[in-house]
């Protein structure tokens, strides 16, 4: 593109881009975005949000497109990438004027210079950090303010690249600018404390402003630029004036002038500082022991004494804490086990660490802990007023790094896990003074302060296990607690209910279940307070969720707690919260099984209505996948009755072509399978789903296992109805799923075409004759491990046995192919069969590839009688493991069932309709069916009217004497 004809062009384009009307900003942005691919267009976009005089919109969208299209086609490698010379002459542009006068498009443009230089700095820009230096000198305060923020962006992508090469070539700029920046950093803070001092309120800000951007850059020059920081003196004064700056910004507090953007950006630099410390700390613990003691003094001084009073905010706080945790968890700083295996920077570490936490110290912490910032603050209180469902929303993850209240407490739990015999007695001892039930309700400093001690109680269950009879305190104090009803005592209830959720998987017993259970009502009814009814649920969770669980005792309570978890359920409006009563419910369903058949008919007819409404709420529609498997697997059979539900969010959420699929599949696919294991007979409507069943076979093997498990459940509710509708398709997915399987796949595989050639004996080699060349192939080969070969043997070994007609055929066509006869093929399949056979585990395997080549005995082939003494050999061996001896002393096969199993075997908790399905398959085969004894005797007395006495003894010369001696055992 030419700039001097097309700049007008693309400068009226993107003016038309920033318009309100829909019709003209979208044709605007379709021209654009052809354009992105044009020579010269990000010389025109330059020249554009270069240009001062035009409209700041039009320049922040050419910024934008420029800064977007750096992604997208700076590198050399990139589809349609910006020509070499042109990149050239941009990157020269671009540091040529640090003048921009918007701030926005000035970050903008920060930005998209620090993405250039990921890339092409120094090999290709050796001029760009030179060249900010010279910027950051100028007297210019826009000019000076607009290279640092350049510097920290450049800085700020440098450190991010991770190769080692990368990272020399970073260390190598943080050697050659860090003391520059360093000293950049000194001058701006000394002048804003200077201005501090004078009350020269100007430049009070352009001084700290600078001081935070040259802070930014030092923070990742010491983080990445040092392989070791305490080998440069530089980083280590940076790193001392870093405390020194602290505290003076701390105490600066007191005599700021009171005004909203200079307090921010006080406190911002106190974060920054106190950033810099934990990234030193996480990445190089070595060269911060020196700054332990400091740090623990610094944090401990203004956090849990009154020397911080007033002085303190919330994010500097939570870093504060953060640095505790991790000067007390860090492995450099803890000694080996064996004292003499410790180096000696980790004992110089640990000694410090131990000498600052004694127990005066630590006590105080803990109890200011406890007492202080466990406390409910009037902000809590009207969240839990105005938002009751936003204020038990869990902050979950990693939370604590960021907000006030989980910090907290991981720092409680850290203290207590490290210096547990220090801190039990002060914690007990903070239990004793708020014991009894002479609390005044009306004192709400008293109700909180009891509310903060059971909150610590409640965190440290497992490390007072041996200290608190948890059992009296229910029975003595807890539950007269619950049935409080003065208003500020829902503070109280709610913490006992959580409190008891913490402790019964702790030391609980199970006796007292019954009584928590009888207290739990009351707490879920109307009208008592939310926040305590979703606790209550969350207890319930807890307590069902429990090892010790037991379903009897709680079957009283089954139908009334039931019931009021799900009008908890239809009251709660949020999201997140209907998903955390939907996860109790679903426990409960889990836990009581078959149980629940009575109970569950007003959720069914519920679920539909809350999964319409959900339908922008993936996470939620999760919950109730969740819920629907295990109400059918509560249900059984009877999950018929919600047909008209299930099978529609199953076609939903296991179709790929739909977009809620990304978020519903696994769950989704988890309960197509268990509606078909529970269903009692196939219908249309299920075998309408498995047309999802090939785009997710074409997938990959994410959910492999699952699906071929559906597809097996399909074959044992409906074969016939299965195979005569999807045969086709399902050998064209397993065929095109085998060429890029992994051993465990291919047997995953391999199992199921077993499965349809035990199924259909007849029909399913036929089905699947395209494979069977390559299943025998391989098995000739030698190439299959052991579990593989195991599968291709128990194939073949179903043809042989129940299809030998089409085996002969199949033999016959592969063995032509080879250039070899029927009798060389089938000799070399014996001999790998007889080499194999100890690999095989699986005692039905084993025996039916004992009766597949007994079976061979009676055919007239040469291959077989030269090797008549390895098949008895091999069918002795597996007579010895399927065989027992009877009360009678006769041998017995034990894999044979004797009587066909009852079609209706009345209710099992534990028994799926699928479960009954595989054990009538099971007696269908003849591996249950006949005993190895009986047909291997069979096939011997054939062959002995076949050949006579004479010809059959010539075959039994043929077996080792040993081997004859142990089948005259078994067979007379």
């Amino acid at each position: 593109m030419d700039p001097a004809t097309a700049g007008p062009v693309v400068l009226d384009t993107l003016t038309r881009a920033c318009s309100q009307t829909s019709d003209v900003f979208k044709l605007a942005e379709q021209q654009l975005k052809e354009w992105e691919v044009n020579p010269g267009f990000y010389s025109i976009l330059m020249t554009i949000f270069s240009d001062h005089s035009i409209g700041v919109n039009v320049r922040w969208l050419a910024v934008l497109y420029f800064k977007n299209g750096i992604d997208r086609y700076w590198r050399r490698n990139a589809p349609n990438a910006i020509p070499e010379e042109e990149k050239g002459s941009l990157r020269q542009r671009l540091i040529t004027h640090f003048n921009e006068p918007v701030p926005q498009i000035a970050t903008q443009l920060a930005v998209l210079i620090g993405k250039v230089a990921r890339l092409d700095c120094p090999r290709q820009w050796p001029e760009l950090i030179p060249t900010l230096f010279e910027a950051v000198k100028q007297p210019d305060e826009t000019v000076q303010q607009r290279a640092l923020l350049t510097l920290y962006h450049v800085s700020k992508t440098l450190a991010s690249k991770r190769l080692a090469a990368d990272r020399r070539v970073f260390e190598e700029l943080t050697k050659n600018i860090f003391s520059y920046v360093l000293e950049m950093w000194n001058c701006h803070s000394e002048q804003f404390f200077q201005a501090f001092e004078e009350q020269k309120s100007g430049l009070l800000f352009k001084s700290l402003d600078n001081s935070l951007l040259t802070l930014k850059v030092l923070r990742k020059l010491v983080v990445f630029g040092f392989k070791d920081p305490q080998e440069s003196e530089d980083a280590m004064n940076f790193m001392r004036l870093v405390f020194n700056r602290m505290h003076k910004m701390l105490e600066c507090k007191r005599r700021l002038p009171h005004e909203a953007r200079l307090f921010e950006l006080r406190d911002k630099s106190l974060t920054l500082m106190s950033k810099v410390l934990l990234d030193v700390l996480e990445n190089h613990p070595d060269s911060y022991i020196q700054f332990i003691q400091p740090s623990l003094e610094l944090v401990v001084a203004y956090n849990f004494t009154d020397t911080g009073a007033g002085l303190l905010f919330e994010r500097f706080t939570v870093n504060c804490f953060n640095i505790i945790k991790k000067i007390l968890m860090c492995e450099n700083f803890k000694p080996a086990r064996h004292i003499e295996d410790t180096k000696p920077s980790t004992l110089v570490a640990y000694k410090i660490k131990m000498a600052f936490f004694n127990t005066g110290t630590l006590s105080e912490m803990l109890r200011r802990l406890v007492s202080h910032y466990f406390l409910l603050t009037s902000d809590d209180l009207q969240i839990w007023d105005n938002d009751p469902e936003e204020y038990v929303c869990d902050e979950g993850g990693d939370s604590w790094k960021f907000s006030i209240r989980p910090c907290t407490e991981v720092l409680f739990l850290t203290l207590f896990k490290e210096f547990r015999e220090i801190l039990t007695p002060v914690l007990l001892e903070m239990v004793k003074q708020v014991e009894g039930n002479n609390l005044d309700p009306a004192d709400l400093t008293a109700v909180l302060k009891k509310d903060a001690v059971y909150n610590a109680v409640g965190l440290a269950s497992f490390d007072l296990f041996d200290e608190i009879d948890f059992d009296n305190w229910f029975t003595g104090q807890l539950v007269s607690e619950l049935q409080q009803s003065h208003s500020n005592f829902r503070i109280i209830r709610r913490r006992v209910i959580w409190l008891i959720g913490q402790w019964v998987g702790v030391k609980f017993s199970l006796n007292m279940r019954p009584a928590l259970y009888e207290v739990m009502l009351p707490l879920l009814k109307q009208p008592e307070d939310l926040v305590v009814r979703l606790e209550t649920a969350s207890t319930l969770k807890a307590a069902v969720d429990d090892i010790d669980f037991n379903t009897e005792q709680f079957m009283p309570y089954l139908e009334p707690l039931f019931g009021l978890l799900f009008q908890l359920l239809k009251e709660v409006s949020e999201c997140e919260t209907k998903m955390q009563v939907l996860h109790v419910l679903s426990f409960v369903v889990e836990r009581v099984g078959y149980h629940i058949r009575p109970h569950a008919t007003a959720l069914v007819q519920y679920l539909p209505l809350l999964w319409e409404d959900s339908e922008h709420h993936n996470m939620l529609r999760c919950a109730i996948l969740t819920t629907l498997v295990h109400l059918v697997q509560g249900l059984g059979k009877l999950c018929v009755t919600m047909y008209s539900f299930l099978l529609p969010v199953i076609q939903l959420s296991t179709d790929v072509h739909q977009e809620p699929h990304v978020y519903l599949l696994e769950d989704g696919l988890e309960l197509w399978l268990e509606t078909l294991q529970n269903s009692p007979a196939i219908t249309q409507e299920l075998l309408q789903i498995h047309s999802n069943m090939s785009a997710l076979l074409e997938m990959g093997t994410e959910n492999l296992r699952t699906c071929l498990k559906i597809i097996e459940a399909y074959l044992m509710l409906g074969a016939t109805e299965y195979m005569e509708m999807y045969a086709g398709s399902l050998v064209s997915s397993l065929s095109s799923l085998l060429t890029d399987l992994k051993e465990d796949g291919v047997v995953i595989v391999m199992r199921l075409i077993e499965l349809i050639f035990k199924t259909f004996p007849s029909e399913g080699p036929q089905i699947f004759s395209q494979m069977l060349p390559k299943i025998l192939k391989n098995i000739l080969n030698k190439e299959e491990i052991s579990m593989i070969m195991s599968v291709y043997l128990s194939i073949v070994a179903r043809m042989l046995l129940q299809n030998q007609n089409f085996f002969w055929n199949f033999l016959e066509h592969f063995s032509r192919s080879r250039n070899q006869t029927k009798e060389e093929v089938l000799g070399e399949l014996l001999d790998i069969w007889f080499d194999r056979i100890d690999n095989m585990a699986d005692p039905d395997r084993r025996k039916l590839s004992a009766m597949a080549v007994a079976s061979l005995i009676p055919s007239n082939i040469s291959c077989v009688h030269e090797r008549f003494g390895g098949v008895i050999n091999l069918c002795v061996e597996i007579l010895h493991d399927v065989c027992s001896e009877n009360e009678e002393g006769a041998e017995v096969d034990g894999l044979v069932i004797m009587e066909k199993p009852a079609t209706d075997q009345g209710e099992c908790e534990l028994e799926t309709e699928h479960d009954r399905r595989k054990r009538e398959l099971s007696f269908q085969d003849p591996v249950r069916r006949i005993s190895l004894i009986d047909y291997l005797q069979s096939q011997l007395h054939q062959v002995q009217r076949q050949h006579g006495q004479s010809g059959f003894q010539q075959l039994i010369d043929l077996v080792d004497k040993e081997v004859y001696e142990q089948l005259q055992r078994f067979i007379k």
